[in-house]
Order: C-alpha cells, then sequence, then structure tokens
C-alpha cells in the first residue's frame, strides 16, 4: 500500500497523519507544545519545539503505517501568520515566534492607519491593517531583537511562515520558500502581481532578501533529506490551514463556503479567478494555486474568529471548569439555555468584522443564579455566534444568499455546537466523514502532484456527508439572539485604549 503523509502544523498541537487513496486515515499521531505569554497580549512558540513536535509525530505516523517505503509524498499545512526569524548559517531561530494571536504590533497597527496607508494595503494585499498578520510582526522583531535589522540587510537572516520553517528543517537548509496561500497572510504580497510587493517592503523597512521564494500549493518543491526521515520524500503540497480545510472540502466552485472549528474559526467562500474586493470588513486571500483544472487558482473571501476551541481550552486550563474539551459538550445540555449569559472570548481581540485588537474577554448577564453549565454554554454560543456575523458579512459581500455551509476541525463534532450554528445561520450545516479535512486538503494536494490522485473529479467523488443539521430557531428569536449578542460584543471593545 502507498500513502501521503500530511504534517499538520497547528497553533497548540503539532500532527502527521497518513492518507491512503480513498482520503480515509491510515495513521495519526499528536503532541501538543508549550504557548509562552510574555506579556499580556503577547503570545510566543518555540520554533524548536515547533520543529522537534513535528519531526516526532511524523515520525510515529510513518512507523504505524508501515515504514517510509510506504510515503510517496509530503504535504505541509500549517497555522498562519505566526512569524519565524532565523540565521541561514546554523537554522537557529534568533529568538521565539511570533503567533498569529499576538497583539504587541497593535499600536504600530493603529499608526498605519492613522498615517492613511489602510486603502493602500487593502488594494494591494485584500487584507485590513490588523496585528494578526506578518508584516508588522517581522518589522518587531527587526526593530527589537539585537542587530536583526543589520544581519538581515547583509543577508543573514531567513523570515518565514511556519510552512517555510518545516520546509527548512525538512531539506537541512537547501531550500527557503512558502507557497501563495501563505504568502498572502503577510500584509506584504501584492494579490494582482502575485508577488512580494516592493512598496510595502519599504514601509515596513524589510529587505527583500530576507523573504522565501514564492511557489506553486501543489508542486513538487523539493525532496526531504534522506537523513530526516529516513528516505527522500517530495515535498509536493504547501497551503495555510484553512486554505488546505477549503480544498480538502471540494469547495472548488466559486460560491461554496466551509467553516472550521479549531484554535479559531476561519470561513472561506471560493471566489474563482477573481479578486473580490470586500466592502464589510472581509480579507481577500489566496486559496491556492495549482494544480490544473478546476482547481488551478482560487481566491477567496474569508472573515477570521480568533477564539473558537481556544475558548473551550480556556475553560478547561485558565478555569479548570472541564478536564478535557470534550467535556464541554455535556456541561452545557445541563441547561436548556445560558440565562441570558454572553461570553465574548476578545482574548485576542476581535477579528472579523470588528477588527478591534483593544478589545478584551467580558462575561456580561451574570447573576447570582449562573452557574458553570450557563458558561459552558455560552463560550459554545460565542463561537456559533461570531460564525454567524461573519457568514452574514460574508453573504452581503457574495451579493447572494448562501444556502449552506460546510463545516470541519475538531469542535465540528460537537453536536450541540453545530445545531447552534444552523440555528444562527439560519441554513443547513453540513459535516462531512472526514472533519480533518486540513490535514486531508494537504494531502489532496501533494497527491494531485506526485499522480497519486488522478484529477480533481477522482478526490471530488470521495467526499461524503456524515450529518446535515436544519435549523430549528424560528426566525424573530434568532434575530433578537443575534442582537442581543452584539450588544455583548459592543462592551468588549476599546478595553485597552
Amino acid at each position: 500500500m502507498k500513502y501521503v503523509l500530511a504534517l499538520d502544523q497547528g497553533t497548540t498541537s503539532s500532527r502527521a497523519i497518513v492518507f491512503d487513496r480513498s482520503g480515509q486515515v491510515v495513521a495519526q499521531a499528536q503532541r501538543e507544545f508549550t504557548q509562552i505569554f510574555p506579556q499580556a497580549g503577547w503570545v510566543e512558540h518555540d520554533p524548536n519545539e515547533i520543529w522537534t513536535t513535528q519531526l516526532a509525530v511524523a515520525q510515529e505516523a510513518i512507523e504505524a503505517a508501515g515504514g517510509v517505503h510506504n510515503i510517496t509524498s509530503i504535504g505541509i499545512t500549517n497555522q498562519r501568520e505566526t512569524t519565524l526569524l532565523w540565521e541561514r548559517a546554523t537554522g537557529e531561530p534568533v529568538a521565539n515566534a511570533i503567533v498569529w494571536q499576538d497583539r504587541r504590533t497593535a499600536g504600530r497597527c493603529d499608526e498605519l492607519r492613522a498615517r492613511g496607508h489602510s486603502a493602500r494595503v487593502q488594494q494591494k494585499t485584500g487584507l485590513i491593517i490588523d496585528a494578526y498578520f506578518s508584516g508588522t510582526k517581522l518589522e518587531w522583531l527587526l526593530d527589537n531583537v539585537p542587530g536583526a535589522r543589520q544581519r538581515a540587510y547583509a543577508g543573514e537572516l531567513a523570515f518565514g511562515t511556519v510552512d517555510s520553517w518545516l520546509i527548512w528543517k525538512l531539506t537541512r537548509g537547501r531550500l527557503h520558500v512558502t507557497d501563495a496561500s501563505n504568502a498572502s497572510r503577510t500584509m506584504l504580497f501584492n494579490l494582482r502581481t502575485g508577488s512580494w510587493d516592493e512598496d510595502l517592503l519599504k514601509l515596513m523597512r524589510i529587505p527583500a532578501n530576507v523573504l522565501p521564494q514564492v511557489v506553486a500549493s501543489s508542486a513538487v518543491v523539493a525532496n526531504t533529506d534522506a537523513s530526516v526521515l529516513g528516505a527522500e520524500l517530495p515535498i509536493a503540497g504547501i497551503a495555510g490551514d484553512q486554505q488546505a480545510a477549503m480544498f480538502g472540502q471540494t469547495c472548488w466552485s466559486p460560491g461554496m463556503a466551509k467553516n472550521t472549528y479549531g484554535t479559531g474559526c476561519f470561513m472561506l467562500m471560493n471566489t474563482g479567478g477573481q479578486r473580490v474586493p470586500s466592502r464589510n470588513r472581509l480579507l481577500t486571500t489566496v486559496g491556492w494555486r495549482g494544480p490544473a483544472g478546476p482547481t488551478n487558482l482560487a481566491f477567496c473571501l474569508e472573515g477570521s474568529v480568533f477564539m473558537a476551541g481556544a475558548t473551550v481550552q480556556w475553560l478547561r486550563d485558565g478555569l479548570g471548569m472541564i478536564q478535557s474539551a470534550e467535556e464541554v459538550e455535556a456541561l452545557a445540555q445541563q441547561v436548556d439555555d445560558t440565562g441570558d449569559v454572553y461570553l465574548v472570548p476578545a482574548f485576542a481581540g476581535l477579528g472579523t468584522p470588528d477588527w478591534d485588537a483593544h478589545a478584551r474577554g467580558t462575561i456580561v448577564g451574570m447573576t447570582r443564579g449562573t452557574t458553570r453549565a450557563h458558561i459552558a454554554r455560552a463560550a459554545l454560543e460565542a463561537i456559533a455566534l461570531q460564525s454567524a456575523d461573519v457568514f452574514a458579512a460574508m453573504t452581503r459581500d457574495a451579493g447572494l444568499a448562501l444556502t449552506e455551509l460546510r463545516v470541519d476541525g475538531g469542535a465540528s463534532r460537537n453536536n450541540l455546537l453545530m445545531q447552534m450554528q444552523a440555528d444562527f445561520l439560519g441554513v443547513p450545516v453540513v459535516r462531512p466523514v472526514v472533519t480533518e479535512t486540513t490535514a486531508l486538503g494537504a494531502a489532496y494536494l501533494a497527491g494531485l502532484a506526485t499522480g497519486f490522485w488522478r484529477d480533481p473529479e477522482e478526490i471530488a467523488r470521495q467526499w461524503q456527508v456524515d450529518r446535515r443539521f436544519h435549523p430549528r430557531l424560528p426566525e424573530p428569536q434568532r434575530l433578537a439572539k443575534l442582537a442581543r449578542w452584539r450588544d455583548a460584543v459592543n462592551r468588549a471593545k476599546g478595553w485597552t485604549i
């Protein structure tokens, strides 16, 4: 048997999943790694721990699949926007990675907006100026790591998002690349030209020689060094996690939309080869480049929710309210409603449609009768309500009524949450049999590039529905719920100003 290995490097864990030709999981391994919080609003990862955990799970999954001789290629998908800077000569990081959730450059983003750069940045990159993206993170590292800017101009340092870092390590420093989907999340990449933008590099004082080469999302870009995994394996698929999930959901036609429930929630709608500028504070982003046919090139509209599964993780680790994330559904079902309690999980600010880096987490509406169950239910509702805000903005931008939402990610297995989502959207929510679509998308990209799958049509036939959740909430109650939620969100805004 021959398989494809997907490396899925996420915000809280590194995973490796081996898929067979039918798109089924053959073997998998996962390891969590350390979350570092040096100051309020700062989030970091140790780049070496990212690598060692990813390498360990890759080796474990390969062994469980019968050995490296069974692996035909590797697809890589990753947490996006997280920013790393390392020495070209040694491969050693010069600082911790600044995670996408990190808010340390919010003031710099305020300054860029105040200087009138918003329209230019959005026109070129499709993005809103925000600390979420890599550009100001890289600028901060160059300014704050001693000697970094001079070393960068001298060609001694390399910048990359996590995909670049993993490929550098897998090839023992032979290759410094990123794919178009990850490049489009940096606030430095011009969507029209498909290349790094000199104007924006100058704005943030970033030397071009620190940047990776931009390659296709589905193509053999290199082989791994044989010493890493025991053989030279083609690296043939690269995509940011949300774009990979979109590909894995086979959302290849314009108008199709998916939502991934991971650390955050990220809703994407395919707009085909058209770069659709948003009028409702969504992002325009590259979905993928290559291979041929209906999957050759796609742009997407995207809405970003920063705290989804991470909200449940906070209930577990921050409050000690549950012992495992899986317990939250049963706890929330102990009550019929939240008792008018709303949890706004703006721990890392607010994403779409508010884009408020100064918002902070808030719980409103509590009384002496409020219990753990009410807060747990409010946490699940918050995930669904944030996604409902994004869905509404996407519907307005698309100019059409989206008729369903495909869902994936770990939290999509929570039936209560998915029913809430259908209720708050007012349209069906569709969960596929395989919910590991992020890793599956990376595998598909790699497998198409190497001929493991003949064409996209072969893959499309593999997608199957597990369950369809239909709305049950009457329309007047749905609208009232959404309005009450917006009242709660407004109370969380601007807290650190």
